[in-house]
């Protein structure tokens, strides 16, 4: 149980690092083909079941090549039954447009949830599921994507 904690934080990083780095290729892989999604404390809607395609999709318009971002996450709390899991942890993340694009910071806080399975290839997400605590800075950049 122990290796499988460890592994399955380990992705979490991973996820929250290649989305930094907008690796979506290797985002992608850290995710199973179909996801259960849940962004509506920051935007609304309902939560939704959506293929790993859309919610990368997501990312690369949200956090377009002109948008910086900065993630951290901790507090782990997982837990394992067989070949599912669940991560709970508390969350940071920091935006910040060019400035050439007006510049301008938001950042937020919050938990995120995230349900694994155990796979072939290791361990991936399952869904994805933030509920944002607290915001400050300037909601724009948040929402700002490229036309």
């Amino acid at each position: 149980m122990t290796d499988d904690r460890t592994a399955i934080m380990a992705t979490v990083d991973a996820i929250f690092d290649t989305v930094d780095a907008k690796d979506w290729d290797a985002t992608r892989r850290l995710f199973t083909d179909e996801v259960d999604v849940d962004f509506t404390s920051l935007a609304g809607g309902v939560p939704a079941r959506i293929t790993v395609d859309q919610l990368v999709g997501g990312w690369i318009a949200g956090l377009h090549p002109r948008k910086q971002s900065w993630h951290l996450v901790g507090h782990y709390r997982v837990r394992v039954e067989g070949d599912t899991a669940v991560v709970h942890t508390k969350g940071y993340a920091w935006n910040r447009l060019d400035e050439e694009l007006g510049g301008g910071m938001w950042e937020v806080w919050g938990t995120y949830e995230l349900p694994f399975t155990r796979t072939p290839d290791g361990w991936k997400a399952s869904g994805f599921v933030f509920n944002a605590q607290a915001t400050r800075g300037d909601d724009a950049v948040r929402t700002h994507a490229l036309g």
